[in-house]
């Protein structure tokens, strides 16, 4: 599954690639279980596991009919054996993952997003850079896969190409009445860039460079939007000057390949 030539020129002019049909339904399958699995309390959340429950339906704005329907999404299930296991290691995604990190590589971040009917939701035009103190940037990739069907009825992707061009822009809380924890948006990036709506299957996967400007819109659907997406680096990127891990709970798990002591 290494991308071809062509493929990489795609990439580092427009910053993002994305594979059709990566995945097969019945394993996208298993994590949408062990999701749901996790939200009803059927499962203990991995430790260091944050379930983040929608702005709309913390504040009271929304009540939904359900406990599904509450949660935006789970963070950081680096110590959850299906979804780690089953996604961040999965052979296939890795063999795509190494043409941008190359074979000693890291796992840095990971969440599946489920975002309910009835509430805003959308993720303003950002970096993900803006949250990893370490570089070189371009030894880091994004990975998103689509766990049902992501159209713009309700709030696919969006990516503005070539965007990863330019520098790590200033982030902050866009002036919105409901925003998501954490949600920033990138500096004058708005609704007036112009960007592409990157509509998927289920099993279709995108991997993106961190300073691609990206995000995504209300979902006006009745159902959900899900998707489980991850975040690699190379095991030779170096922390920024004073910069520490973010969190209590962040490990960078080598995933493949050899561990560098003086690497992150």
């Amino acid at each position: 599954m290494a991308i071809t030539p062509d493929q990489r020129i795609f990439y580092d002019e427009n910053g993002y690639h994305l594979v059709r049909g990566l995945f097969e339904e019945s394993e996208t399958e298993v994590w949408i279980e062990r999701f749901l699995a996790i939200v009803q309390e059927e499962v203990e959340p991995a430790p260091g596991m944050l379930v983040m429950r929608d702005v709309m339906v913390a504040k009271g704005a929304v009540v939904p009919d359900s406990r599904v329907a509450e949660i935006a999404k789970i963070q950081d299930f680096h110590a959850d054996p299906v979804l780690f296991e089953g996604y961040m290691k999965h052979p296939r995604l890795l063999d795509v993952v190494e043409s941008f990190t190359g074979p000693d590589m890291k796992s840095i971040h990971s969440m599946l997003i489920n975002k309910p009917p009835g509430v805003d939701g959308r993720h303003p035009l950002h970096q993900d850079l803006v949250y990893f103190p370490f570089r070189p940037a371009d030894s880091i990739v994004a990975t998103w896969t689509a766990l049902e069907p992501c159209t713009r009825e309700n709030g696919c992707l969006v990516v503005v190409p070539g965007s990863h061009k330019g520098e790590l822009r200033k982030h902050q809380n866009p002036d919105w009445e409901w925003l998501n924890l954490a949600y920033f948006g990138a500096e004058g990036a708005d609704e007036s860039t112009e960007r592409v709506h990157l509509e998927m299957e289920v099993g279709d996967t995108v991997f993106f460079h961190p300073l691609l400007l990206h995000g995504s819109g209300r979902n006006r659907s009745s159902g959900f939007r899900r998707a489980i997406s991850a975040h690699y680096a190379s095991a030779r990127c170096q922390f920024l000057p004073g910069a520490e891990p973010v969190g209590e709970y962040r490990p960078y798990l080598s995933v493949r390949g050899r561990t560098f002591e003086d690497g992150i």
